[in-house]
C-alpha cells in the first residue's frame, strides 16, 4: 500500500478520535439514537437484474406493497414526530422511477418540506424526467455506474442501459439538480477499468464518484468469482486514496467497512460507524421497519410495520439488536479493534455463524 496522506492526520491522532467516537457511541448515540437518514423502499420493482443485488429485486415475493395512501400518512406520521430538518429522506427501490405514482408522492413529501434524494439506475431520467425531479425538489441522487459499457451492462444483465444511464446522468446536469453522484461497485472483472472509469465519469461532469467494493450479500454470495482478492482490495484502497482530491470530481469510498488506523480517513470524510439503528432505519415496500436496507432481512430483524406500528415508538423503544454489544462473540470478541469497529457493518454479518462475513483485518491492516 502506499503511503499518501489525504487527511493530515498522524496514527495518534487518529486513535484519539476514533477512542472519542467509540465513546460518543456507546455513552450517546445507543442510548439517544438520532434518526438522521431515513430510507423509504417505495417499490421492489426494477428493470434491470443485476448479479449483486442485495435486495435481489425481480426474484422476491412482491405483495403487500404499501399503497400512494399509505406512503403519504407515512409521511405525514414522520413530519408530525421528527424534526424533518435534521433529516434526510432517502427514496430507493428496485428502481424507485418504476412506481407509478413516484412524482405523486415526491412532489408531497416536498410539500411537506422533507429534503429528500434517491436512488437510481439512471436508465429512465430522460430530458423532461430530470426536469420534473427538479420541480419536485430532489437534491441529491446516486446513479449506478458499474463499469465500462461492456462491463456495465453484463453486471447489470441489461444489454442497452450504458448510455441510457450516462444520458440520465447527463440530463439530471443539466437541470441543475445540486449534487449528482455516480456509485460503482467494484468486483472481479472491473477493477482493471478504474483509471479508465475515472477519465470518463470526469467528462460527464458530476461532482463525486463513490466508489465501493462488491458484498457477500444477496445475488453476490451466488457469484463469489466478482469477489475481490486481497491484492484487488489493496489496488482499490490505494486508488481512491491517490485519487481522492486530485481533480474536482472527488473520489469517496462508501460508508461500509472498518479500515484500520492508516486508512481511516484517507478514502472518505469521517471514521466508520454502522449507522444501522442509531442514525438510520428504513421502511420497506411492505411496511416493515428496519434498519440499513442492506442488512438481510431476517424476521429477528425487523422491528415493526408502519400499518399498526407508530415509526417514533419504534425508533425509541426498539432496535435493541443494533444497539447492544450481542455480535461481540467468535474472534471479535477478543480483538483489539473492536472498539472501533464494533464487528464492522451489519449488512455483512452472518447472523447464522454469528461472524462478519467481511473483515478488512488481514486484507488492509
Amino acid at each position: 500500500m502506499n503511503n499518501k496522506n489525504n487527511s493530515g492526520l498522524n496514527a495518534k491522532t487518529k486513535k484519539e478520535h476514533m477512542h472519542q467516537l467509540a465513546q460518543y457511541r456507546e455513552e450517546t448515540l445507543r442510548p439517544h439514537p438520532e434518526l438522521r437518514s431515513l430510507f423509504l423502499e417505495i417499490t421492489p420493482f426494477c428493470n434491470e437484474h443485476c448479479l449483486h443485488c442485495g435486495s435481489r429485486c425481480g426474484d422476491i415475493d412482491v405483495s403487500g406493497m404499501l399503497s400512494k395512501e399509505e406512503i403519504f400518512e407515512i409521511l405525514r406520521q414522520v413530519k408530525n414526530d421528527f424534526d424533518i430538518t435534521k433529516m434526510r429522506l432517502c427514496i430507493t427501490g428496485g428502481e424507485p422511477l418504476l412506481r407509478p405514482e413516484f412524482f405523486e408522492i415526491m412532489e408531497y413529501a416536498n410539500k411537506l418540506g422533507f429534503a429528500w434524494g434517491m436512488t437510481s439506475n439512471g436508465t429512465l431520467i430522460d430530458e423532461e424526467c430530470a426536469k420534473k425531479l427538479r420541480s419536485a425538489g430532489l437534491r441529491t441522487v446516486s446513479v449506478s455506474v458499474d463499469g465500462l459499457k461492456e462491463n456495465h451492462e453484463w453486471f447489470r444483465q441489461s444489454p442497452g442501459c450504458y448510455e441510457k444511464t450516462i444520458n440520465g446522468i447527463k440530463n439530471l446536469i443539466n437541470v441543475g439538480i445540486s449534487h449528482v453522484q455516480i456509485t460503482t461497485v467494484i468486483y472481479h472483472k472491473n477493477i482493471g477499468e478504474l483509471d479508465k472509469m475515472y477519465e470518463e465519469f470526469q467528462k460527464v461532469g458530476v461532482r463525486s464518484w463513490r466508489v465501493i467494493n462488491i458484498e457477500p450479500i444477496g445475488r453476490a454470495k451466488e457469484n463469489p468469482d466478482l469477489m475481490l482478492s486481497k491484492d484487488e482490495y489493496i489496488k482499490l484502497f490505494d486508488f481512491i486514496r491517490d485519487k481522492r482530491f486530485l481533480n474536482k470530481m472527488e473520489v469517496t469510498y462508501g460508508c461500509s467497512h472498518y479500515l484500520g488506523v492508516e486508512m481511516e480517513r484517507e478514502v472518505r470524510k469521517w471514521y466508520f460507524l454502522c449507522n444501522a439503528g442509531v442514525y438510520t432505519a428504513s421502511i420497506m415496500y411492505n411496511g416493515d421497519i428496519g434498519g440499513c436496507l442492506d442488512i438481510e432481512r431476517r424476521p429477528e430483524l425487523v422491528q415493526g410495520n408502519i400499518r399498526k406500528d407508530n415509526l417514533k415508538d419504534v425508533w425509541e423503544n426498539r432496535f435493541e439488536n443494533f444497539r447492544n454489544d450481542f455480535r461481540k462473540t467468535g474472534k471479535c470478541a477478543d480483538c483489539p479493534d473492536y472498539e472501533f469497529c464494533n464487528s464492522d457493518s451489519f449488512h455483512t454479518w452472518n447472523f447464522d455463524t454469528m461472524e462478519p462475513n467481511l473483515c478488512m483485518k488481514g486484507i488492509l491492516f
